[in-house]
């Protein structure tokens, strides 16, 4: 029985995508997969186009080898491969296990010609045949206050562009009439073109790749099925987001040719600094300043937090600089939220009244030993 292969699996190895051995058992496989896939989840690394990239390679991987059927298919296709690009010498090479004879099926190709053989098996050489052409992906940015990305906010956004036709909503079709199954096809897009031991899919002439056709073209886009126009989305910000955090909305990017998908809108965070609060991943930081006796002595103060202040307690003898840690007071995340990094600064006053300078003084004459002792001064 032939087999329908993909053009990619030729060149891509997707057991080194995974980083596991071509005998790895299907535990093995999914283990490495799932662990990749969260190292490169786009919701953990978000700006990072080279770990959205890796995703979708990982993805594409598990896709073919977490399938068993698939992956036997897939190793057939790779053994082949590198027989063709290896294993010719000329006329009368053959593949492993039958020298002289070709592959099994009777055609046999010379040094170099099994890239082109497949070139022309893709439809590559002679048909001019193009599938349908996803949408282009889109960005925008939005700029957010700080208390908006700590909320959580929904914004518009609008977009001047291609847009899905509002005639035929996207079809091609003309108004009352519907894209046909293309009947060469099937409505799959590709044809197989046997090739003895396997089939080579290849993208249908007929409807270019799309599965359907347009019999009679909506006259307001001529069958694209876009027109150009302004169209403006309602975009949900979720609560703690991060600046330069990039939101996708699946399908809102440019619309694809007839029959194919529409690309993705990619929305970028810009989150304004805050005047009180900084931010150190989930946790928020704030500098608090305290007088000497609250240091000297200790203190119960007020600290203030997203919500409502909070008290908190500073213990005697607290050096400047250190850094108390309120739980669940951060910015919000997924299942809860970080912690408030409250790091204290004693508040040196510029100028003293003269009761404050008169004690201070009694304070000095007081001490009985100096700070500078362990450097061997007084």
């Amino acid at each position: 029985m032939a087999e329908e292969v993909r053009r990619e699996w030729f060149d891509k190895d997707y057991y080194a995508l995974l980083g596991v051995p071509k005998n790895a058992t299907p535990a093995e496989i999914k283990k490495a997969y799932r662990k990749l896939a969260q190292q490169h989840h786009p919701d953990t690394n978000a700006g990072d186009r080279d770990a959205e990239e890796r995703f979708k390679e990982v993805s594409a991987a598990y896709d073919v080898l977490g399938d068993a059927e698939t992956r036997t298919s897939y190793d057939r296709v790779r053994e082949m491969g590198a027989a063709g690009r290896g294993g010719f010498s000329g006329p009368g090479g053959g593949y492993p296990g039958t020298a002289g004879q070709g592959f099994p099926g009777g055609f046999r190709v010379d040094a170099g010609g099994f890239e082109d053989l497949l070139g022309g098996m893709f439809g590559g050489r002679g048909t001019g045949s193009r599938a349908p052409r996803r949408g282009a992906d889109l960005e925008a940015d939005i700029r957010l206050s700080f208390d908006d990305a700590m909320a959580g906010v929904t914004v518009p956004v609008s977009l001047s562009g291609p847009a899905r036709c509002s005639t035929c909503n996207g079809s091609g079709a003309a108004p009352g009439t519907q894209p046909i199954t293309c009947s060469a096809c099937g409505g799959r897009g590709q044809i197989a073109v046997d090739q003895g031991l396997f089939s080579m899919a290849q993208t249908c002439p007929t409807c270019r790749g799309a599965g359907r056709v347009i019999t009679s073209p909506c006259p307001a886009c001529k069958g694209t099925g876009a027109e150009r126009r302004t169209r403006t989305l309602q975009v949900k910000i979720p609560a703690g987001v991060r600046d330069g955090a990039r939101i996708k909305l699946a399908g809102k990017g440019e619309p694809g040719g007839p029959g194919a998908p529409a690309g993705d809108l990619y929305v970028r965070v810009r989150v304004a600094p805050h005047s009180v609060f900084g931010r150190r991943d989930d946790d928020l930081t704030l500098d608090l300043p305290l007088s000497f006796p609250e240091v000297a002595l200790g203190a119960k103060v007020q600290v203030p937090t997203l919500e409502a202040p909070v008290t908190l307690k500073i213990p005697a003898g607290t050096s400047s600089g250190k850094t108390f840690r309120v739980k669940g007071k951060g910015a919000p995340r997924r299942g809860g939220a970080g912690d408030l990094l409250v790091t204290v600064n004693v508040d040196v006053p510029g100028k003293l009244s003269k009761r404050e300078k008169e004690l201070v003084e009694q304070l000095r004459d007081a001490a009985t030993s100096s700070p500078r002792e362990p450097l061997g001064v007084a």
